[in-house]
């Protein structure tokens, strides 16, 4: 399979280094690559369940023949080792919870070129759902590609937890883990793009991506996803709550 050839000797660099040791404790299962865009750039979105899912994500991608570039805090971007990093890689900087944010999603979709791609979790942050199903999302995800029209190509991937659990502190390295990562069809937002970009049009992309992506992972896991997705709103104790998750009465 091609591996990305990024212009960024930064970026040839670290993945130099990281490829070796995501192999070293990953058993892989790649599979969907036909369904990747080859011109242009695109938007991948995937499932997020363990921070360590973060680099199975950008790896698959990147063995692909892709060079993805992964959102990141803007704040990150002036930190004296990480910022370095971050810019060396053409990683996009986003200024959360502000006007500008949208902004610069849209602007780093405009500037995609071949072999370059945005990696996004369109749920912003680790899934609280108890059994680690994809949970409502931001609609950062949907301001990007209403604006920019790039094909959303959907990402499940399932294993990497058992690596470093969620809200895990020490990985456990030892012994190959299968780690299975599938793309999906992309997802048709084309009759969206000429529509007000209000909350209506922003949720009813979100609900189309996050429904591909949930069904993409109910085959890898070979289980039934629940009826509802898990909603972060309706259980604020959530929003800080770090690793208990007891069951709850879904909505």
């Amino acid at each position: 399979m091609p591996i990305a050839r990024p212009e960024s000797r930064t970026y040839r660099l670290i993945a130099k280094i990281v490829r070796p040791l995501m192999f070293s404790v990953c058993r892989y299962e790649w599979s969907g690559a036909e369904n990747l865009p080859t011109t242009g750039g695109f938007i991948a979105a995937a499932n997020h369940v363990t921070e360590l899912d973060a680099l199975t994500f950008v790896h698959y991608l990147f063995d692909q023949g892709y060079e993805p570039r992964v959102l990141a805090k803007r704040s990150l971007f002036d930190a004296p080792v990480v910022g370095g990093v971050l810019r060396g890689t053409n990683m996009i900087p986003v200024e959360r919870g502000s006007a500008a944010a949208a902004a610069s999603l849209e602007r780093a979709g405009r500037e995609l070129g071949d072999g370059a791609c945005v990696a996004i979790f369109p749920e912003g942050t680790l899934t609280r759902d108890p059994d680690r199903w994809p949970m409502e999302p931001k609609t950062g995800l949907a301001r990007v590609a209403l604006a920019s029209k790039l094909p959303v190509v959907p990402v499940a991937q399932w294993g990497a937890e058992r690596i470093l659990p969620r809200y895990g502190k020490l990985p456990k390295p030892f012994g190959r883990k299968r780690v299975q990562v599938h793309a999906g069809r992309p997802v048709d937002l084309s009759d969206l793009y000429d529509r007000p970009i209000d909350a209506t049009t922003l949720r009813e992309a979100m609900n189309r991506v996050m429904d591909a992506i949930t069904a993409e992972l109910a085959v890898i896991r070979a289980e039934e996803p629940p009826a509802r997705r898990f909603d972060l709103r309706k259980h604020p104790e959530y929003e800080t709550r770090q690793r208990e998750y007891p069951p709850v009465e879904r909505p």
